[in-house]
């Protein structure tokens, strides 16, 4: 039976929560503790940095590559028939006729297709610094006709200071020969003594001889050579051929 007039105690619980009171002065802060059943709370380790990289020693320098041997100068001969280029090429020369000619122009000379049988020649060897090799004028060209006679009789009488113009020449060639360079008069008086009229502009022989041009062909029937030597005779003669309009 349950007696009458006490009141049942309540029992504890298996973990006692207590209240414990911090503070200082004034104000307390209320802090629950756990009991000795409750987890422990342990302290975390903290792990150090893991080394990811290895480090790496700077290879060793490589050794310098000895120099090379400066290649051995040979000396040629030339030989008739021979050209720069032939012999550059026989000696597989790097540079062509141009490295054989900077290196020997003391010997050689201005004019690169000039040399004499005999002349020695060095190949090879060391580079030397480079030399301007002058340009070979290339020869004009004229047309095998009377314009291209006319305009090269033109520039040769230019060199000489021979007067006369293109209207001038073609104008007398017209009349004297009709532009025939094998054109000859058998029968004037000139021809009566021997020495007929030839070629363009109708020169005899001796009259030619006087007034050859050089440079130009010592045959009176060569369209250049005659026209310059009639020209040069009527410069003389007329002060041009420009003031020839009629047999002179």
């Amino acid at each position: 039976m349950r007696a009458k007039g006490r009141h049942r105690r309540p029992k504890n619980n298996a973990i006692t929560r207590r209240i414990a009171v911090a503070g200082t002065g004034g104000a307390a802060l209320a802090m629950p503790l756990i009991g000795a059943t409750a987890a422990q709370a342990h302290p975390v380790a903290t792990q150090a940095p893991q080394v990811t990289g290895v480090a790496k020693t700077a290879p060793a320098a490589q050794p310098a590559t000895p120099a090379q041997p400066a290649a051995t100068p040979v000396i040629y001969s030339v030989a008739v028939g021979d050209t720069l280029s032939e012999i550059a090429e026989s000696h597989s020369v790097s540079g062509g006729w141009q490295k054989i000619y900077a290196d020997n122009r003391t010997a050689i000379g201005t004019d690169p297709s000039v040399i004499r049988p005999g002349l020695k020649l060095t190949i090879g060897g060391p580079a030397k610094a480079a030399v301007a090799v002058p340009a070979v004028a290339k020869a004009k060209a004229y047309p095998n006709n009377l314009d291209g006679w006319i305009r090269e009789s033109l520039d040769v009488m230019a060199k000489h200071g021979i007067p006369g113009s293109y209207n001038g020449i073609h104008r007398n060639v017209m009349r004297e020969s009709s532009g025939n360079p094998r054109a000859i008069n058998l029968w004037d008086s000139n021809a009566a003594a021997g020495i007929p009229s030839k070629g363009l502009l109708q020169v005899i022989d001796p009259t030619f001889r006087a007034y050859h041009v050089p440079g130009t062909s010592s045959d009176s029937y060569d369209p250049v050579a005659n026209i310059t030597a009639a020209c040069n005779y009527a410069a003389a003669r007329y002060g041009s051929i420009d003031n020839v309009n009629g047999p002179y």
